[in-house]
């Protein structure tokens, strides 16, 4: 009942080679030493970012002396973590994108604890058997349309595709579309474009142009890009200003929801904001990050990817900083327990090198060769009434043999699932009703999902999923059931 959908993610090539493209050369040495900051900046923001974690939601911060320090080196969060499996299955398998039934292997064995939102929705729905891109769906997930993993699942794709913003992008979508969907996909794609357009410029305004360049013009998230341009032109060195000229227009929950928190657009108004304020510097952006608030963690990692690319890792480095190269294991099942940031770095390096040479580029001794990409929109922002009409058209026929003819718990669970969300269940239990009955018994038997369709899934998605399921025969469950 999968494959047929399934196939829309892993069907989607990355860009035919195009040898008429522009071509560009950097030092081997440069591009590795590029490619170790980006990580490194990443982590930096990341990790010391945690400290300012939604603590900054009426008000800004105002942190206004830091010096980055990993003392302990970095360990797993899941602004990097999430990438790390997918990471070391790319580098064994030499394949750059993943199929669904892989990724979905990958989740089960190693990502089962210190995950949130979306991602903890998401490993429950894997449990009845449903793949991504379907996990990922806005009508299947609650949190897809507007969670902030499209930010931060994705650094490392543009850390891999330098001065190739379009691959960056494309595998950036190909990941994030694994938890989120609409608005979330075009913050993917920002965050991809300026990465790997920070490998060729130091230009911020390019590195942002970049940014704009990558998502639809009619994406809320790149009306967000342009006010902010346009608030930082007027009020440079006012960085409050822009922060409550943001607020007042993108908090649109009083700052009680998570969309006021863990959302693309404000979180993503913070991440161009602290690369304007930050100025070139890489403490001033990460600690602007930082200030801006909401979920800080993830824009000052964002920021720092860009900022580290741009310093590199010997500068990061030779600051004096105290950082040790570890990167330890907290959180993710069977993989490395002896990774470093050096390390971590290399296995960057060895699929930025498959990725150059799949584009047509090459590499020698001392040089590479990349055939540059201009930056651009790669998946316009769906119209969401015609995407949830295809994705019912697509699934009822399945979603009926399952309910009516399913040879297992799981096969009659997903079925009892899926149309329950695509508002299939309606008619199955009035033309059906002792095989619906036995759907939903088998749903039953995943309590882990009852949990978070009940308890987990946000407002206004959670409510219209918890309303259908119980039209449909589904009692709540109790709570407390550990995810």
């Amino acid at each position: 009942m999968q494959r047929r959908t399934f196939m829309t993610l892993a069907a989607v090539p990355l860009l035919a080679q195009d040898r008429s493209r522009p071509a560009t050369e950097i030092p081997v040495d440069v591009l590795h030493d590029k490619i170790r900051g980006g990580f490194l900046g990443q982590l930096i923001g990341d990790l010391n970012g945690l400290a300012h974690e939604m603590k900054y939601i009426a008000e800004p911060g105002d942190v206004r002396e830091y010096t980055p320090a990993l003392p302990d080196g970095g360990w797993t969060d899941d602004d990097t973590d999430i990438e790390w499996p997918y990471i070391l299955e790319i580098e064994r398998s030499r394949t750059l994108l993943l199929s669904p039934e892989t990724i979905a292997a990958i989740w089960k064995k190693h990502i089962n604890r210190g995950i949130w939102c979306s991602h903890l929705y998401l490993r429950q729905l894997m449990d009845l058997g449903i793949e991504p891109p379907l996990t990922g769906r806005a009508e299947i997930n609650p949190w897809a349309e507007f969670n902030l993993s499209g930010q931060f699942v994705s650094e490392s794709w543009g850390l891999i595709s330098p001065g190739m913003p379009q691959t960056a992008a494309r595998i950036g979508t190909h990941y994030t579309h694994v938890s989120v969907d609409g608005e979330a996909i075009q913050s993917a794609q920002m965050v991809t474009a300026m990465i790997a357009t920070a490998f060729l410029t130091s230009d911020m305004q390019t590195i942002l142009d970049a940014g704009a360049a990558a998502m639809d013009p009619k994406s809320v998230l790149s009306r967000i890009m342009s006010d902010v341009r346009r608030w930082y032109g007027e009020n440079p060195r006012d960085w409050r200003a822009t922060r409550r000229l943001t607020k007042e227009k993108y908090s649109r929950y009083g700052g009680q929801d998570m969309r006021d928190r863990n959302g693309v657009w404000l979180n993503g108004a913070s991440t161009i904001s602290a690369l304007l304020y930050g100025d070139g510097d890489f403490l001033q952006t990460v600690r602007s990050a930082f200030n801006f608030g909401w979920d800080a963690d993830n824009n000052a990692a964002a920021s720092g990817a860009v900022l580290g690319v741009l310093k590199g890792y010997r500068w990061l480095t030779s600051q004096g900083w105290n950082i040790k190269d570890r990167y330890r294991n907290t959180s993710r099942d069977e993989v490395p327990e002896d990774e470093t940031i050096a390390s971590y770095s290399d296995r960057l390096i060895a699929l930025a090198d498959l990725n150059i040479g799949e584009r047509g580029g090459s590499r020698s001794a001392s040089r590479y060769r990349i055939l540059v990409e201009k930056p651009a929109n790669i998946e316009p922002l769906a119209d969401p009434a015609r995407q949830s009409a295809a994705l019912r058209a697509q699934w009822k026929s399945a979603v009926e043999a399952g309910v009516m003819a399913g040879q297992t718990a799981q096969e009659r669970a997903r079925a009892a699932y899926l149309a329950i969300c695509l508002d299939l269940a309606p008619a199955l239990g009035r033309e059906h009703a002792e095989a619906w009955s036995r759907a939903l018994g088998a749903l039953r038997g995943f309590p882990r999902v009852l949990q978070v369709m009940f308890y987990e899934a946000p407002f206004p998605a959670g409510d219209r999923i918890r309303e259908r399921a119980t039209a449909a025969g589904l009692a709540k469950p109790a709570a407390g059931i550990q995810l």
